[in-house]
């Protein structure tokens, strides 16, 4: 009778528990990049009454063997397990939330180590550091002054500083492209125009004009602000491709800035039979303006827009991956660190080494299944309370044997 009682009381204590669990997923239900947990009962151990005994022998004189008698005394809990299935997102309009579709963790300092977290509820701080709702810098790689990112070197605070200023960038290349008409009339000329920047980031209108002067021959003339006319030859062979260009560049100096030198590059510049379509394609240099806006993409690279129309990489968010996320440790506050059965996290880009992609202006919301929460609690309480009826009837019992003396 007492081990029964002992059995029950156990059972009360870990149904208890999985009470505890699952009305901490139901309380969560609506928290994002919440993960739901689950709790597995295994037996506490038992008390073998008689052993097993082994046969003694195959003909009918002898016995066979028999087998052990135990019994059970309780239950114990096997484990309280977090399950990392992914959550469904949910769009925002806001640029600085982030979801992860997929494996791994958005990676946060949180005073002298590093958390990890499946909530991107990010905002930008005064100085435009990405930080998490409690201030967390959200770590990743910053673009140099090229735009390119080395996502092996060392993690850093991610800035996007609204309002940083670029300079100007004098023009000093402009591409031709398009078609000039191999059946035009010797004489035959076409217009165009080309936007160039100085120092100062002044803008200066150049008109360009290109006429026929021979078979397979152009003559190229530009009307610069100074009022001087460079001029060039470029020759086509008979695929009408360019083979030579007698002078391909010029100078001017505007006011107050330095002189403007510009290669004109017309080497994707075809002559065949069709209309005369010739165009100045890509330029170099820019005048100064602010970065105004910025977006994330699936592999969680910053683009900044700036006022001036030039897009700059700013930098590149991390994602962690572990091989056993259920190994991880809740500290809270939708965050985990490392433990000894996570593995050691492989810290990459978004999108690469197994690890998931960026949703940008989105959040992941918790994996919590309310219909299996519920069926699991009236499984829980039917537990709890066949145990406690297994306490009464103990109880009684043990009533019983007290009142044998009467």
């Amino acid at each position: 009778m007492m081990r029964s009682l002992f059995s029950a009381v156990s059972g009360l204590r870990v149904h208890q528990t999985r009470m505890d669990v699952i009305g901490n997923n139901i309380a969560n239900v609506n928290t994002p990049g919440y993960k739901s947990s689950r709790v597995t009962f295994q037996e506490l151990f038992s008390q073998t009454l008689r052993g097993a005994g082994s046969p003694t022998g195959t003909s009918a004189s002898e016995r066979g063997g028999t087998n052990p008698m135990q019994v059970g005394l309780g239950v114990s809990i096997a484990s309280i397990d977090t399950i990392h299935t992914p959550g469904n997102l949910q769009p925002t309009s806001r640029p600085t939330d982030l979801a992860i579709e997929g494996e791994g963790f958005f990676v946060v300092q949180d005073g002298e180590t590093l958390a990890y977290t499946r909530v991107g509820n990010f905002s930008l701080d005064a100085l435009g550091v990405l930080v998490d709702p409690e201030g967390r810098k959200v770590l990743g790689w910053t673009a140099d002054e090229d735009g390119s990112i080395s996502t092996s070197g060392p993690l850093g605070a991610l800035r996007i500083p609204f309002g940083e200023w670029i300079d100007a960038q004098p023009t000093s290349r402009v591409e031709w492209i398009k078609n000039l008409d191999a059946e035009a009339t010797v004489g035959f000329s076409k217009t165009t125009s080309v936007t160039v920047y100085d120092s100062l980031g002044r803008a200066h209108s150049i008109q360009v004009n290109f006429e026929k002067t021979g078979s397979n021959t152009w003559e190229w003339k530009a009307l610069l602000p100074d009022g001087t006319e460079p001029s060039g030859t470029i020759t086509f062979d008979t695929e009408g491709r360019v083979v030579d260009v007698s002078e391909n560049q010029f100078s001017f100096t505007p006011e107050g800035a330095d002189s403007v030198v510009i290669t004109m590059d017309f080497t994707k510049l075809t002559q065949v039979a069709g209309p005369t379509t010739v165009e100045a394609g890509v330029t170099d240099g820019w005048p100064g303006g602010s970065l105004e806006s910025f977006s994330f993409d699936s592999n969680g690279v910053i683009t900044g827009f700036y006022s001036n129309g030039r897009i700059r990489v700013l930098g590149q968010i991390a994602v962690a991956g572990f091989a056993n996320p259920s190994g991880l440790i809740k500290t809270g506050k939708n965050l985990y660190i490392q433990s000894n059965n996570s593995g050691r996290p492989e810290i990459g880009a978004a999108g690469t080494g197994g690890r998931g992609t960026i949703a940008p202006s989105s959040l992941e919301m918790s994996n919590v299944d309310l219909a299996e929460e519920f069926t699991q609690m009236i499984i829980t309480q039917r537990g709890f309370q066949a145990n406690s009826r297994v306490i009464t009837v103990s109880d009684e019992l043990l009533q019983e044997l007290v009142n044998l003396k009467r």
